[in-house]
Parts: structure tokens; sequence; C-alpha cells
């Protein structure tokens, strides 16, 4: 069972060419604007056993020498898959860690939970399943009262001097450019030393504590300083959620603000990407700007597009002289002038807005993203928490009702964890009301009742989850509001589905791994309706990864449907959506749903209906919008993008991009 294909999204949009080049020739043309050395992998598991691979030579060497290996080593999930490729080595290619010193790069300060600490994570993933001796494991000591900070912190930076210094330092990229806990004003001299987290880290770091309360508020770590007098310096960034840091820290000038651009200084440091995370650096989203490339009709509209945002132009306005001046002559002399290219791109942009995201019938389907036949379909949409339908394609959702096919939504996670204690308590309140009201006398039901007022009244101890009931009413919570939203939309109450995957349900944050138990729900499903369309959450920005791993149970399950043969398969198209945490790229837009000025409000109303998800909502992310007006904003934008290419004006515009399985 293939549990990962969503990786494979990225290898249909950029070519191996641009992040594999076949020579030092073409490497040095592509990497022309990369101030740091940086090497792009397909995965971040392929990357990590890079990572992995190299760290376990630097060891071997340094054994033949009869020398110790001293790294740096950071904690953390970015670090993770490096973590257990080492062990892998140890396990099955008998590595030794016994001539290894580490020394953690930063700690939380103060902590209570020592579980919950860097030094922990680290010794779970690593330490604690090698052969490193233990009094060979160095990390900046929360313990000390804040008055011995400053000694302990010079006595640190000696530690590491009197082993001889660093010889490698592993190092994961934060999310707005720092390393380790060196944050933005951090200076280029810095050495270890206590520093204040900021907001942003510290919202972060709440993640891990289920709450702001209890979070620390400050960190030690090694200095800028220190880290840069490492032999070697390997830094990690993986997902969609780092491209737009990534690219500032590759590509841009050295400032304080973005203290992991100071790497740019080191001789000997490697960035390591997977290609989420690469996609913004020039030879991915710019070719044309590092190489001569090999022009597709994805990559042409991308040029374009850029073109007209760089001229102010839109697309039927663009002349000879513009693609002359702006490095992409190519085109011109591919197709004789800037109007054959111009025409080209408009057509095809004209031809994904459709007002039939189920196909129009009886209607010539030439040069439209959806066939006219069968008519009508049967579709499933499905969401990965109970509101990702509405809040991604409400407005296509509703169209597809209002145009009579057979929309089935199947909601993949309960969501459970989303739900605010507050949300419960309201309820339960409510069926006070309903016990006194009606003379309710089942001892069994007040019995509960008030068990689970308790629980809700309790305090929660550290690392204490909610009981199963508080999850079961706070699913319950969720899987209301939903139907009313469907109930809103038009959704035959028969057609939705509530599939609850297991892999979710740990009461935590943190998600268990998709399982065979996850697929086949989904099998079973798609194998009783048989679909003709599938709508999918594309959205792998999420920034808890359920998204991603719904988004993988259900291409896993059509791999294995489509393995086993079954013909149905084979008149089913797969279209995913965007629309919570990002959007599509216009370039990559195959269908584009127009919504009028009273469609995008009755999609508003829609979302509206999930109010445990409105202000009091626990998970927002770091955009401090909405859910509804992140998704309204989004289709905004999208439709005045579409309006200065030269095309339609339009209230808003849901976009959808087809996937095709291997």
């Amino acid at each position: 069972m293939k549990t990962n294909l969503s990786s494979q999204i990225k290898l249909d949009r950029i070519p191996k060419q641009y992040y594999r080049p076949v020579n030092a020739y073409e490497h040095t043309a592509l990497t022309r604007f990369e101030k740091i050395s940086t090497d792009i992998y397909e995965s971040s598991h392929e990357a990590a056993a890079e990572i992995a691979a190299e760290i376990a030579q630097l060891i071997r060497t340094r054994q033949s020498e009869s020398k110790p290996c001293i790294l740096a080593v950071t904690g953390g999930n970015q670090a993770q898959g490096v973590y257990e490729e080492l062990v892998k080595m140890h396990e099955k290619q008998n590595l030794s860690f016994k001539n290894v010193i580490v020394f953690n790069v930063c700690e939380f300060y103060p902590f209570q939970d020592e579980s919950k600490s860097l030094h922990y994570s680290i010794k779970e993933q690593f330490i604690s399943k090698v052969d490193i001796d233990p009094a060979h494991v160095f990390s900046p000591d929360n313990s000390d009262e804040k008055e011995s900070v400053f000694e302990f912190c010079q006595k640190y930076e000696k530690l590491i001097d009197d082993n001889g210094g660093i010889d490698l330092a592993l190092l994961s990229l934060g999310h707005s450019g720092s390393i380790a806990f060196n944050e933005a004003g951090s200076q280029i001299n810095s050495q270890t030393r206590l520093i204040l987290l900021d907001s942003e880290t510290r919202k972060n770091i709440s993640k891990l504590y289920n709450a702001n309360e209890g979070a620390p508020s400050c960190a030690l770590t090694m200095g800028i300083n220190t880290l840069l007098k490492a032999k070697r310096i390997i830094l990690m960034a993986w997902g969609e959620n780092r491209a737009d840091i990534v690219r500032e820290i590759v590509e841009g000038n050295i400032t304080d603000s973005l203290p992991a651009s100071f790497l740019q200084q080191h001789p000997n440091t490697k960035f390591y990407l997977d290609l989420s995370a690469a996609e913004q650096l020039t030879r991915l989203s710019h070719p044309w700007l590092v190489t001569s490339c090999a022009w597709d009709d994805k990559l042409i509209r991308r040029a374009i597009v850029w073109l007209c945002e760089m001229t102010g132009k839109p697309i039927l306005k663009l002349t000879d002289k513009d693609y002359n001046e702006n490095g992409l002559s190519e085109l011109v002399a591919l197709y004789g002038s800037a109007y054959n290219v111009n025409i080209k791109v408009f057509n095809e942009l004209q031809h994904t807005i459709t007002g039939w995201p189920g196909g129009k019938p009886n209607a010539d389907d030439t040069h439209r993203p959806e066939r006219a036949t069968p008519y009508p379909k049967r579709v499933i949409v499905f969401s990965p928490h109970p509101d990702d339908d509405v809040i991604s394609m409400g407005g296509t959702l509703k169209r597809l009702v209002d145009q009579h096919h057979d929309v089935h939504v199947a909601y993949e996670t309960s969501g459970n964890i989303a739900v605010g204690d507050e949300e419960v308590k309201r309820f339960s309140m409510f069926m006070d009301g309903m016990v006194e009201e009606y003379k309710v006398n089942n001892p069994e039901f007040l019995a509960k009742l008030n068990e689970i007022r308790v629980a809700l009244d309790t305090p929660k101890a550290e690392n204490e989850i909610d009981t199963p009931d508080v999850r079961w009413i706070k699913g319950l919570i969720r899987r209301g509001e939903a139907r009313t939203a469907c109930n809103y939309m038009g959704v035959k109450p028969e057609n939705v589905n509530f599939l609850n995957l297991p892999f979710y349900e740990t009461g935590t944050i943190k998600k268990g791994e998709l399982s065979e138990k996850d697929v086949k729900i989904v099998i079973d499903l798609i194998r009783r309706i048989q679909p003709h369309q599938i709508f999918v959450a594309g959205d792998l920005a999420d920034p808890h990864g359920t998204h991603k791993v719904c988004l993988d149970a259900v291409l896993a399950a059509i791999d294995v449907v489509k393995s086993q043969g079954e013909e149905w398969l084979n008149d089913c198209r797969i279209w995913m959506y965007r629309g919570a945490w990002a959007e599509w790229e216009v370039d990559h837009i195959e269908m584009a749903v127009p919504l009028s000025p009273e469609e995008l409000r009755s999609k508003r109303n829609s979302i509206l209906k999930h109010q445990s998800q409105m202000e009091s909502a626990p998970f927002l992310g770091n955009d401090e919008r909405l859910f509804w007006q992140r998704s309204e904003e989004r289709n905004r934008a999208t439709a005045e993008l579409y309006h200065k290419l030269g095309l339609a004006s339009y209230e808003a515009i849901e976009a959808f991009v087809e996937y095709h399985p291997l």
C-alpha cells in the first residue's frame, strides 16, 4: 500500500532537470542566484537518508583517525527522519556511535515537563536507540537559576572548545528564518545565551503544551558565532510552508532579521530541501531566468503570468519587446511572435473557467475542463475536517447540487480536538435544560452527564487529554455543524458520511500513522458509490499535517482500486481543491469556478454554520483571519488575478487542479 502519494504531486509540476541538473555546468547556471549550496530532493525521506549517510561517513572517518566526532544536533520534527535513518544504520550496518559527542544546540527555558524538552525528543528519537555514551551527551541545563545562566552559557562554550569544536552542526530552519533559537535581531557575534522567544515562536511551542499557559517564554541557544565556528553545517527545511522563507535565506541578502542568512558566510554549509520547501527558488519557480527551458504548456503559462505581473499588462497587450527584455525571447522564437504566445495562453486560461463543475450536459466539451457525460454524475467530496468542504469549495459544492448531480460528502476525521471546552459546556447546559423541562429520570444518563460536567470543570494535568465522552461530544458537535451546512447546501442527509479515520483519534495534536485500516474505510466508500468525480483537499500547507494524511488516504485507496483493475475508475476524474491554508497558483489551475456575489454570500453562510470554528477555535494557525475571511479573500484574489490578465471580471473564483493516478 502506497501511503505517501501526495509527495508525487510536486513531481508532476516540476521537471527533474531543474532540481537534479545533469552536469556541473547546468548546476552552475541553475543556481546562479543561490548564495548557499543547496540540494533538492523529491521527498524529505530521501533528503533525510542523504543527510544520515553524510553523518555516518563523518563518524566512520573520525573513527579511522581514532578521534571523537563532535555533533551539534537539534530536536523537533524536521530532524526525526535523519535520526530514524541513523538508528537503522546502527541496527543494520553496525554503525557505532561510541566515539560521538553530542551537543544540543538549544533548549526551552524554563519548563516543567521534561518530556516536552528538545533534549527529550533527541533522546527518544536517537540517543537512547544507539550506543552513544550518556556521558558524551550535553544539553543546555534549564535547572539553573537565572542568576547563574550567564555563567553556564560561558561553560557550555568552553566545553565545546575543550572537545575540539563542532565537526558538524545539524540544524532546522525556523518559521521566521531562525536557526536554533536565534531569532530576528540575533547578531553574527552572538554566543550561547538566554533569549526571550518572540510571540510567533511561543505560539508554535504552545502546540506542544496544548495551551499558551505553561509554554516557556525563553530558551537557551547556541549563538550565531558558535554555530558558524562548526567545520560543517547542514540546514534542513521540509514542506511548502517554508518555501517563501527558504527563498529569502538562499537568494536574499544577509540580514539579522533572517538569522539563517548568516550561513551564507559559512564556506561549508549545505541546505537540504524537499521539493515543497524549494518550490519558490528561482530555478523551480522561474527557470527561464537561469537556463534554457523545456517549455510545456504549464511552464509557458507561468512565464506569461509572471510577465504580466512584471509589465503590469494583460496577456493580450504583451509585445515582442516585453518578451525580449524579460528573458523570454525563446518563446517568441518558438511561436513566431508575442501575439501567438499571448493568444495561446489567453485561450488556455479562458477554457479553465466553467460554471458547470460537473460538466455541462448536451454541450460541446472539447474545451471544457469537465466532460458533458455522464449526466448527472455521482460525486464524492472528501473533507479532511468537518468544514474544509465549504471553506475551500462551498460555491462549487452548491453548484454541483443545484445542477442535479448526486453529491456525497465524506468527512474524514471527527475534528474533535478543534472544539473548545466552552462549546461542550454550552451544550451540557442545554442538556441540563432538557432534563429539567422534560423530567428526564434516567439514572445512567444523569450519571454520565454529571461525569462529563465534572471532567470539564476539573483542570487538566500536564499531558492529560479529554475523556472519551468529552471527545465524543466534541465530535458530535462537529457532526451536527457539518450536517447543518450540508442541509443548507442541499446535500441529501443520506449522502453525508462520517468516516472517523482512526489515525486522527489520539486525543492530541500529534496523530497516528496512516494505516491500512484508514485506507480500507475510504476504499469501502468509493467502491460503494463508484463516483464519476472525486474532490480532495490538496492543501498541504495545513500546519498540523492532517490534510496531507487525509489526501494520502484517498490517493492510497484510489491506487489500490486501480491496481485491482476496477473499470469504473477509468471514468472517474479526481480534482484537488485548496482554500483554508493556501491557493493554487494560476499556472496550475485547470478548472476555475466563478462565483457571483450571491453565491459567495451563500458560501460564507455555510461556513458560519460551523459555529465552533469561529473566534473560539483552538487551531486557527498563524493567520489571524477567520476561515470564512481567508476563503473569501483568496477566492476574490484569484478572480482579480484572472481579471488583471485580461479575462472577465468575477466576484470570486474557486480553483481546482486535476490529479492523475500513477
